[in-house]
């Protein structure tokens, strides 16, 4: 997957629900889905942190079918606000928990998401977060990168992300940005920085791919003494909304990047 992954309160306030919904994209099934949702989510406890509120609200997302490309934009195709709870894909699962644990009604949620999905809250291709370190390195951000809270066993590997090896783009109308990515290897994510993951923070899949930071990014959650990586997976054995434990999750890959909800 190439899709790697809050704008300031002051832009935030100032989108008006009736421009966002102007060029809103959502079916019947997505609005009753974001109703019930809303309507549970101001019944919870107010006083859980971002993380917990996407963490439980990421239970309603468990076996959502994965499907890449579900956004409407490109270089040469308007952006479109899509709102699609039918189907996932890595990143587009944790924009819309992100909405939903700052959003108290319809208008909020769409606002949270612009200001999620977009920098500088701007409906356009140009300005998605395309990139899983965009969440923390774009001001206003949407999450803190804590991963070298976590252990002093990080390494910290400078990337030009959006360029190829070749020195093509992996999204042609992207700048490409110089970026310090920090991760901790697959040996070093011991019990110590698994206890100090919380629920709901995030986790992305590192990458020694050029131009990209990570491959695939989910959520944390602790259940029955273990971490699980609640993630829109794209294996074949899957394609769904699916749960499965961090450290076998990570047998194949290099390594991890923890970013906290803000």
């Amino acid at each position: 997957m190439i899709k790697a992954y809050r704008a300031a309160a002051f832009a935030l306030c100032c989108i008006s629900a009736s421009s966002v919904a102007r060029d809103l994209v959502m079916d019947s099934t997505t609005s009753q889905r974001l109703d019930t949702l809303l309507t549970q989510n101001a019944a919870a406890a107010q006083d859980d942190s971002p993380g917990e509120r996407q963490a439980r609200l990421s239970a309603a997302f468990v076996n959502t079918p994965y499907r890449a490309n579900t956004l409407v934009g490109s270089p040469v195709v308007p952006e479109t606000l899509v709102v699609n709870f039918n189907a996932v894909d890595c990143l587009t699962l944790l924009e819309y928990l992100h909405a939903l644990a700052h959003a108290t009604d319809r208008d909020s949620f769409l606002q949270s998401l612009v200001a999620t999905r977009y920098k500088d809250s701007q409906v356009a291709y140009s300005q998605r977060k395309h990139f899983f370190s965009d969440w923390s390195s774009t001001l206003p951000q949407n999450a803190v990168d804590i991963t070298a809270t976590l252990t002093s066993h990080v390494m910290r590997t400078t990337k030009t992300l959006n360029r190829k090896s070749d020195g093509t783009l992996w999204l042609p109308g992207i700048p490409v940005v110089p970026r310090t990515i920090t991760w901790i290897p697959t040996a070093q994510v011991t019990d110590r920085v698994l206890e100090g993951i919380q629920d709901g923070d995030l986790i992305g899949i590192y990458t020694p791919k050029a131009g990209l930071d990570v491959t695939h990014s989910g959520i944390a959650l602790h259940q029955n003494g273990q971490l699980i990586f609640r993630n829109a997976s794209f294996l074949e054995r899957n394609m769904k909304v699916a749960d499965t434990p961090l450290r076998r999750y990570l047998q194949r890959y290099p390594g991890i990047v923890v970013l906290r909800p803000r």
